[in-house]
């Protein structure tokens, strides 16, 4: 275990942030994210930069004191929505050597993200740790367009770095202020492409390195070979963040690797849908034990138990007819609100009759497992900090 230090407080690590993405964890207020045990956030700079715009943000006081949100807060550049809106769906925009060009996912207008323009941008948020600007390629995607991806991604590295200073210059930052600044390791399947970008990256020098793309296959294999050989390339004193991670098994296997920062939409997302984490009642989570996984699913199917040859959890769908009359705690082992106040059969009722409340609950108990889950990983991993 060890323990990231930020401007707005120390986290220990290996820790899970869920996605603020708009300045709100959806459907939980900052009260039930404390509650849970939610020690750290991301927000994403493109979403924020179009609603509200980082000037209302700056007017409010900055990104803590618009969200009431004290802890600490990463911000994603942008990079992901290279990614998951261009080089998915052109019509939405393209990449260039001078930045990333966007048509807005709200109203249609075109919006140029340099990595200049990205970094202003967390700087005017007011965040305690941000992430360069970079371009992300499937895994599967030619070689030759993922090595000049690798290229494009250290150039835009050397930008942002260059403009972080000029911010820290400009604002007068002393050294006790100053985000972190974290290095985005692209390379796809290539372990020579994904050490050149590892050694681009450190000669220009980061707080912290990322795992860039995806971290499983398209069949939903859990990459752990390259995973693993990208976390041995960073230095051993450097925060390894593994931006995207994932189901509760990735994120076992991925701090297995090395990897200490987690960052997923999944809890809240599944618990809007009524699927719950349950630990198993016959596992200790021995997580000294666990082998690679076979598999790693990015959704979650109904009432079945995701690596199974690992069984320290099940996933449930709380709709399902069975739990109709079901008075047990969600999850006796749980103590999140949910699973203290309430049956199986009211989180069902609420589900069936359409009200809220079914969905924020059960976002909370899902929150807590995650928590819960690296409160155990902490116990059993160790990690070296700075």
């Amino acid at each position: 275990m060890g323990v990231l230090t930020t401007r707005n407080g120390a986290v220990a690590t290996p820790f899970f942030m869920p996605d603020a993405t708009r300045a709100s964890v959806r459907g939980l207020s900052t009260e039930d994210l404390r509650a849970a045990g939610v020690m750290s956030l991301v927000v994403n700079t493109y979403h924020l930069f179009l609603q509200p715009g980082a000037d209302m943000i700056v007017k409010a006081g900055g990104i803590h004191r618009f969200m009431g949100w004290d802890g600490p807060i990463l911000s994603d550049s942008g990079g992901y929505q290279v990614f998951s809106l261009i080089h998915k769906n052109p019509r939405l925009g393209k990449v260039t050597e001078e930045g990333a060009l966007f048509r807005s996912v709200r109203d249609g207008t075109k919006h140029l993200l340099t990595p200049e323009r990205s970094i202003q941008i967390q700087f005017d948020l007011g965040v305690d740790m941000m992430v360069v600007l970079d371009d992300p390629r499937p895994n599967d995607a030619p070689e030759e367009e993922i090595a000049q991806a690798v290229e494009r991604t250290i150039r835009w590295a050397l930008r942002c770095k260059g403009e972080y200073n000029r911010q820290i210059q400009e604002r007068h930052l002393p050294e006790e202020k100053r985000p972190l600044l974290f290095g985005v390791i692209q390379g796809g399947m290539s372990k020579a492409l994904r050490k050149k970008c590892a050694e681009g990256l450190i000669s220009i020098g980061f707080d912290g390195y990322g795992f860039g793309a995806r971290h499983i296959a398209e069949d939903g294999t859990f990459l752990e070979e390259i995973m693993a050989y990208t976390a041995s390339l960073i230095p051993e004193n450097a925060p390894r963040f593994a931006l995207g991670v994932g189901t509760p098994s990735d994120i076992v296997h991925s701090a297995q690797c090395g990897w200490d920062l987690f960052d997923c939409v999944i809890p809240t997302r599944e618990g809007r849908h009524g699927r719950l984490f349950i630990w198993d009642k016959q596992s200790e989570f021995p997580i000294s034990n666990f082998q690679s996984p076979n598999k790693s699913q990015s959704s979650i199917s109904n009432d079945r138990r995701e690596a199974s040859e690992e069984s320290f959890y099940e996933t449930i769908n709380i709709q399902n007819e069975r739990f109709k009359e079901d008075f047990t705690p969600i999850d006796p082992r749980c103590d999140c609100f949910a699973c203290q106040h309430h049956t199986k059969a009211y989180m069902r009722h609420l589900f069936m009759a359409g009200e809220p409340l079914g969905a924020r609950l059960a976002s909370i108990h899902n929150v807590r497992f995650y928590i819960q889950l690296m409160e155990r990983i902490r116990g059993r991993v160790d990690t070296v900090i700075a």
